[in-house]
């Protein structure tokens, strides 16, 4: 009864909630967006071995946000959360150019999954504020984002630690979600 409540709250307020995944090679930023776009401010963090998960309240709607760790023997952990996830917010270290490729390979993987056909595909290009950071259309070439067919998806320049960019993006994602309704 209480669920049924809640739903019929959220419908007449106009308050949905939507499961996003945040997800990117270690060391991207993952995490410092996380708290950023939730507390609003920078934290400190260490790396993310397993998950983060916060509610981060946006234009009436509710992100259930679950950050997983990046590294190598997590990343084929990550289909177990893939169910019900209604966008993927795909971060990027700009200054990384040396593994590109790899977050290219985790990325297309991860795209293919039935699970994921319907999600919508934000990409933070992170780091920004950092001298050697590749720009954001050099990024989208190198994940080859231009390839995707049947997929809402974004790329936009961000600075976690700055605040840079993390609110366009979400009103892109607010937005795609909604359209999708």
């Amino acid at each position: 009864m209480g669920v049924l409540v809640s739903k019929l709250l959220a419908t007449v307020l106009g308050n949905k909630e939507v499961r996003v995944l945040i997800l990117g090679l270690d060391n991207a930023g993952k995490t410092t967006i996380l708290y950023k776009l939730q507390m609003g401010e920078v934290v400190t963090t260490v790396p993310t071995i397993g998950f983060n998960v916060e509610t981060v309240q946006y234009r009436n709607l509710r992100f259930q946000v679950w950050d997983l760790g990046g590294q190598t023997s997590i990343r084929p952990y990550w289909r177990c959360y893939y169910q019900n996830t209604n966008a993927v917010i795909y971060v990027v270290d700009s200054s990384d150019a040396e593994r590109m490729g790899i977050s290219k390979q985790e990325l297309v993987g991860m795209l293919e999954e039935d699970e994921l056909k319907e999600a919508a595909l934000m990409v933070f290009a992170n780091k920004q504020d950092l001298p050697n950071a590749l720009p954001s259309d050099a990024i989208a070439d190198k994940l080859g984002l231009g390839a995707l067919k049947n997929r809402q998806w974004a790329i936009f320049k961000t600075s976690a630690v700055k605040g840079e960019g993390l609110h366009d993006g979400l009103d892109w994602l607010a937005a795609s979600l909604r359209n999708k309704n």
